[in-house]
Formats: C-alpha cells, sequence, structure tokens
C-alpha cells in the first residue's frame, strides 16, 4: 500500500531560510493527527510537508543519486551527456534501462506520497480550530492543499503516458485521506486534474482570507498565491488547456516581474529572490540539487551540459551562460595542470560559500521566466503568433545583453521557443516531460550510444513500483510495456 512505509512516528525538521532561527520540531503524534493539539502543532506538521520536497528522491540528491524533479529529467533527455567520471549511478535512466523493481523509481513514488500524507494529516484535521483562529486555519489549510496538488501532479509527471485534460487512461492514485489500512486505485486522468484543480482553486480561496501573509520580506520559502498561479501555468500547459495556461502565466508574470540581468546570477547562490515564486530551501546537510551532475566537494561532474546545447548560448552577453556554467580542470582539488572541462554550476553553493562551494543552495521551483515561456507555447499553439513572438523577445532581451529582437512565425517560432525552454531551464526538472507531453523524440547529440528515445518506447512513462503492486493489486493496471 502506498502509505504502508510511512508508518511510525513522523520527525519533523524545520530550516527554512524565512524562520529567524532553525526549528529543531521533534513532536510525536498519531499518524492521524489526532494529537495535534494546536495551531502551532499544525504549522509545524505543515513544515514537515515542506521538508518532503528535500528528499533525495524528489528535489534534494546526493552525488550518488536521484534529484528527480531537478537534473533527472535533463540525464533522461538530451540535455546532459555522461562522462567519463560517472559511477554510473544515473546510467538506468540515461541508458532507459529501467523496470519495475527499479530502486530509484520506488523511492520517488514513496517520496511523492510522504509529501502527500503529511499534507493530508494537516488538511484532514485542522478545521477543529476554525472557531478558535480562522485566518490562520485558512492560510495553513490553503499550503497543505497546495503541496498535495503539486505532489500529485509531479507522480503524474513520470507514472501516467498521456496528459490530457480528459484522459481516460490510469492516473495515479488521488490520496485525500490518511488510512494506512486503504488500497487505492489509480483512477484516471481526468480525476486527478479534476482533483488537482480543485485542490489548486480551493487553496487561492482560502488564500484570500488570511491572518498574515505567508511570505513575509524577500522570502519564498513558502507556496503562496502567486505560486498557486505559477503551479497552475504548468498544470495547463500540460493538459493542453491553453487558455487557462495563458490566463494563469499572466498572472503570475503580472505579481513578479523578469529579474534584471544584474541580479540573475544571485539568485543562483540565493542573493536574490528576483523572479522566484517558490523555493525549496536547502541548508548544509541536506540532500543538495544538481549534485548527482556535478558535486563540487569532490570535483566530480558525472554528467555535462550537451556541447551542441552549450553552443547555443552567446557566451559572451548572455548571462544565463556565466550563472549555469563554469570551467574547472580535474582533481581534487582543481589540478591547475589537468585538463579542464565545462560543468553545470547552477547549483554549486549559496553566496557565503562560493569560496568553498558545497552544493547545496535552494531549488528554484517557480519562476517567471518559465512563466513566459509557458505563455509564449501556450499562445504559439493557439495561433497567436505576435503575443507568443513578444515573449520570447521579452525573455530573450531580458537574458542577452544588446540582443536585438528577431522576427519569427510558424515552425521557426515554436522551435525557438522550444529550444529557448532549453537554454533557460536547463536542470530545473523540465526537458525529459517537454518532449513527452509534445510526443517528440530523444535525440541526443555528440553521442556514441543510447542516443535515441522514440515516441512509442515504454520509457518515457515509469513503472508502478513492483512493491507497490505486491501490497495493492487494485493498483493495476501496470503502465504498457512493464
Amino acid at each position: 500500500m502506498i502509505t504502508k512505509k510511512l508508518l511510525g512516528v513522523l520527525l519533523l525538521a524545520c530550516s527554512l531560510a524565512s524562520c529567524k532561527k532553525i526549528l529543531n520540531i521533534d513532536p510525536e503524534y498519531n499518524l492521524d493527527g489526532q494529537k495535534l493539539n494546536s495551531i502551532q502543532d499544525y504549522e509545524f506538521a505543515l513544515t514537515g510537508a515542506y521538508t518532503g520536497f528535500r528528499s533525495t528522491s524528489y528535489y534534494g540528491a546526493t552525488n550518488a543519486a536521484s534529484n528527480a524533479f531537478v537534473c533527472l529529467p535533463d540525464i533522461l533527455s538530451d540535455n546532459l551527456n555522461e562522462t567519463g567520471e560517472s559511477l554510473g549511478n544515473e546510467r538506468v535512466f540515461s541508458r532507459w534501462a529501467y523496470a519495475e523493481d527499479e530502486t530509484q523509481i520506488e523511492n520517488t513514488w514513496i517520496a511523492g506520497y510522504r509529501i502527500i500524507t503529511r499534507a493530508n494529516i494537516v488538511e484532514n484535521n485542522i478545521d477543529k480550530f476554525a472557531s478558535q483562529d480562522q485566518g490562520a486555519v485558512n492560510r495553513i489549510k490553503a499550503q497543505a492543499l497546495a503541496i498535495r496538488a503539486l505532489a500529485h501532479f509531479d507522480m503524474m509527471r513520470y507514472f501516467v503516458d498521456n496528459y490530457d485534460r480528459n484522459s481516460t487512461v490510469p492516473g495515479v492514485p488521488y490520496m485525500t485521506i490518511f488510512d494506512y489500512e486503504q488500497k487505492p486505485a489509480r483512477g484516471t486522468v481526468k480525476d486527478d486534474y479534476d482533483h488537482i484543480v480543485q485542490d489548486l482553486q480551493t487553496a487561492k480561496s482560502l488564500m484570500s482570507s488570511m491572518d498574515h501573509a505567508i511570505n513575509s520580506g524577500s522570502s519564498r520559502a513558502y507556496i503562496d498565491a502567486n505560486a498557486v498561479n505559477a503551479i497552475l501555468a504548468r498544470i495547463y500547459l500540460y493538459s493542453n488547456q491553453l487558455d487557462s495556461a495563458i490566463k494563469y502565466a499572466t498572472l503570475a508574470i503580472n505579481a513578479r516581474p523578469l529579474a534584471t540581468r544584474t541580479a540573475f546570477p544571485d539568485i543562483w547562490t540565493d542573493a536574490s529572490t528576483a523572479e522566484v515564486f517558490w523555493s525549496c530551501i536547502f541548508e548544509a546537510g541536506q540532500g543538495a540539487p544538481g549534485s548527482n551532475v556535478y558535486f563540487p566537494t569532490t570535483n566530480r561532474s558525472e554528467y555535462r551540459p550537451n556541447p551542441t546545447l552549450v553552443a547555443s548560448y552567446d557566451a559572451a552577453n548572455d548571462v544565463r551562460y556565466i550563472s549555469y556554467f563554469k570551467i574547472i580542470n580535474t582533481g581534487n582539488p582543481p589540478n591547475p595542470n589537468n585538463p579542464s572541462r565545462r560543468v553545470l554550476s547552477k547549483y554549486l553553493a549559496k553566496a557565503a560559500q562560493l569560496g568553498k562551494p558545497d552544493g547545496v543552495v535552494n531549488f528554484k521551483a517557480f519562476r517567471t521566466g518559465e512563466m513566459y515561456l509557458i505563455r509564449a507555447e501556450a499562445s504559439a499553439r493557439k495561433g497567436d503568433e505576435v503575443t507568443a513572438l513578444a515573449d520570447l523577445n521579452t525573455l530573450r532581451a531580458a537574458r542577452i545583453n544588446g540582443y536585438v529582437p528577431v522576427v519569427l512565425t510558424g515552425t521557426a517560432l515554436t522551435d525557438a521557443i522550444e529550444q529557448e525552454r532549453r537554454k533557460e531551464l536547463i536542470c530545473e526538472g523540465h526537458r525529459f516531460f517537454d518532449l513527452k507531453r509534445t510526443t517528440r523524440v530523444v535525440s541526443r547529440a555528440n553521442c556514441a550510444s543510447f542516443c535515441t528515445l522514440a515516441p512509442s518506447n515504454r520509457a518515457w512513462t515509469w513503472p508502478i513500483p513492483q512493491p507497490e503492486i505486491d501490497a495493492n493489486a487494485n493498483i493495476l493496471p501496470q503502465n504498457p510495456g512493464y
């Protein structure tokens, strides 16, 4: 059963950047939340749901595995090439060789449903305090609903094979209550979207009447109404609801403008939260985003940016080039006499650790740059090439010094938007899913083997983990080809 491995006491730990101090929270309570006896207890439980995103099978990683929603989609596709420094930890993914018993796939499934379980503990029980402080209840419950919706959507991205809004193919189990004895069926993709959108819209409604703002100052440690709009924009693009994708991308863009070229590099060292809607906060000792690609403490680069992709940047003028990549020599410490190589340095370190990078930095889950690309793609697919081109040129002008706007139409325009997504969002958890949702081929440049993945290949959709099937026969059918 989905939650069987989650039995026992949930130990919650908070080290969110917006806290004035690190909170070490170790409350004991029943998994159904019945021993949460105050609104403060629910605040702590909500923190537990947020910390789930730091799992090494979600946004976090070690130098050995995962980053399921950070760099793994780039390893699975054509943005990253395996190097001679690889220890083979992700080879089962870069070679599309996974099966029902793959441990990392099972761990991603568990990580997603652990977050959902924690969100349900908060959402299912907090209304008993509504008469005491409705505003606080609304604020906490809204975030739990948004977290639940996002985690289910992320599970869909890997575990369903059709993203259309009304698809009747099997979805993922949508868990709205906590009961470790339940053995849920999958339902359909349409069912999942019905629940996801309802949860997000309810969250937005609750956020209109809270005791105080969710984020304060420049902090983006929590999911607020602007972040919900960004989540909805992404979901509507996947589900091919183009008008809604445009609507919510526009709401997000209007709330948080693009970063200036001066501020943009500071986003990646957490010196700035410009254009960030929500960051998953990481501190020392918590699995680092991107470390399965380049791990600075060992100077090991298991996957390097594809040379053809790198060559598409304007190295002299594009601020993304200097923000995303560095030339670093081999060895630990780097040996100046050894040949240099280009590594992905997007997640090198926080600003205070740049002198001694440790690979620990916050993961920017939603940014304004993505919103411009969502609106551009949705507009182009609707035939509104004027808006699509304007958004493409606006984003490029924000990133490239001296950029001269271009005039593109038709296939040239849609191809340019696709390429801009690759350049803007490398190792932010998108490329494999972008190819999947548009039914394209993985075609790796500068590749010697395992270079092509056809749209008909089973590997586009991950298998339901075998241990889940063994515990819950209702989860069947298994995904096609497994």
